[in-house]
Parts: structure tokens; sequence; C-alpha cells
């Protein structure tokens, strides 16, 4: 099944602390955004890439896509100051794929068996998100007081990409945006409809690059994968 991408990148990557969008910061001489395409641009499954940008960075995104041959790019639109708002604008260029994926420019680690699963599942159930089971022990707290240990074995870290029908995500957004309800993730305005989302496990290295630290992980994580084969 193939399916069409989604991208938003024209978030200003505050926590980054970076001085300009995180997406063109690099990690082994490459772009973080580069990194993320060319996922996508590799996966024979992916037949059209839609991107959220700043457009005052349109034409730097432009000149990066062309330096590195990203051909599946069909359309950079103007995305919105919350994440929510450039998503729903891409959606609104999507034409003609039954599944559409999410997934965060800052996350360049997913890897194409990942992929390949979300899309049947999501094919299958109509909705399905990219997560891993938590680890560490969560604490609910107020105002630096732990109110309460969370029991986390039913717990799971949300990741993307997250996968829909195409239908679906549509009217999530629509309906989100008449009733100015502004979600945590793409999948949190499909519950708000009842559809059941489903849930693959993913890998704990598909990080999203937030904060300088993280810089760090993506050169051991790269590091790391070229001495290991996909899996």
């Amino acid at each position: 099944m193939e399916y069409v991408v989604i991208i938003p990148a024209a978030g200003s990557g505050k926590r980054m602390n970076a001085g300009k969008n995180k997406l063109f910061l690099t990690v082994q001489n490459v772009p973080v955004i580069i990194h993320t395409l060319q996922v996508f641009e590799t996966d024979p499954l992916c037949k059209a890439i839609y991107l959220s940008i700043n457009p005052g960075e349109r034409e730097s995104f432009k000149l990066l896509i062309n330096q590195y041959k990203i051909n599946k790019v069909k359309a950079m639109v103007a995305g919105g100051k919350e994440r929510q708002e450039s998503v729903f604008e891409a959606l609104k260029a999507v034409r003609e794929t039954d599944i559409v994926l999410v997934h965060d420019g800052a996350r360049p680690f997913i890897r194409h068996s990942t992929i390949r699963r979300l899309v049947e599942k999501a094919e299958e159930s109509k909705a399905a998100i990219v997560a891993v089971p938590v680890k560490d022990t969560i604490k609910r707290a107020e105002d630096a007081q732990i109110m309460e240990t969370v029991e986390r074995s039913g717990l799971w870290a949300a990741q993307t990409p997250q996968a829909f029908h195409m239908s679906i995500l549509k009217q999530a957004y629509e309906s989100a945006d008449r009733d100015q309800f502004l979600g945590t993730d793409d999948a949190s305005l499909v519950e708000r409809l009842g559809v059941a989302v489903a849930i693959v496990e993913g890998q704990y290295d598909n990080i999203k690059l937030t904060t300088i630290e993280d810089l760090y992980f993506a050169e051991a994580i790269i590091k790391n994968r070229l001495s290991l084969p996909e899996g």
C-alpha cells in the first residue's frame, strides 16, 4: 500500500536555542531535515512528500531539496503558528491517496520496516501510530510536589509517523478547526471522533531532536546504524 507523508517543518526550535530553524542544523554534516526526507525519498511505498514550512525559509528549503536530489516533495505549503495548523494546511493540499502519514521533521531515524508495519496496520484499522512502552517511572506532580506514582504497565510514549485513512484524518482536522480544539498530536484529533487508534511498536532510537543534547545522541545513533543492519 502506497502512502503520502506530511512533514511539518515550520517550527522555530526555541528549545534548541540554535538561533534558526533546528531542521537546518547538521548531523554528520547533513541537515536534519535532509536526513528525514531521505527516509521517505528512498522508501518505494512513499509516493509524495508535503512539507509545511515558514514562507521566509522557502528558498533555503528549495536549495537543500535540489542539492540533495529529493524528488518526492510535491508541495511546500505555508505553515501556521502551531504544528496542528501546519499539518492542516498541508492536508488541504494532499490529493489522491488512501493512506496519509504525518511525521515530525526533527525525527530522522524512523526505519522503513517500521513504516511498512504502520501502513499495513493503518490500512487494516484506519488509524495507527508508532509508539514505545514507557520505561521510566512516571510521577504526577503539582507545584513540584509528587502527587502519585503512575502505573506504567499500560503507558506508551507516542512517536511519529502516525498513519490514517485520508478521509478520517481530514474529518478529524476539520472537526478540531470548527471546535477550536488544540490536540497534542494527530491521533488525539482522531480519538475525538471515537475512532480507535492502533499502536505499532517502534524503536527507542526514533528520537525527536528537541534540545542541543539530542544532537549528540543523533551522532551516536548514526554511527551505530552504520555498523548494524536495519531491524
